[in-house]
């Protein structure tokens, strides 16, 4: 049954509870959203955020050790991207669930209305 399962009994819950903690950082998850739109070098996501430089490269370090984005250096520019898509994809389907009205679902909310139909 269900109920019997422990946490460590399921592979990968572990490793999705240390991605969600380093995405539970909203300078993070801007950089990252930034980054899904194009590749950028620190220069330009500290423009586009208003965060300082070190805070920038702070927030990268982090993100690269968790393999959420990636580095390639030309010369002495180091350019970013975002590492994998599913990650943006989490992102945004967070962000349009904190945006839906309070209380049920979309989901269970067209179920309801199919069923009164």
């Amino acid at each position: 049954m269900w109920w019997d399962l422990s946490v460590s009994a399921e592979p990968g819950l572990a490793e999705a509870a240390d991605l969600f903690k380093v995405l539970g950082n909203e300078s993070r998850l801007r950089l990252l959203r930034l980054l899904s739109e194009s590749p950028a070098t620190v220069g330009r996501l500290t423009e586009a955020t208003g965060m300082s430089q070190p805070l920038v490269s702070q927030h990268l370090r982090t993100l690269r050790q968790a393999g959420l984005v990636t580095a390639e250096r030309r010369g002495k520019e180091v350019t970013y991207q975002v590492a994998d898509l599913h990650v943006t994809h989490v992102i945004a389907d967070a962000v349009v669930h904190v945006q839906e009205p309070r209380g049920l679902g979309s989901a269970h909310r067209h179920e309801l209305s199919e069923e009164s139909a």
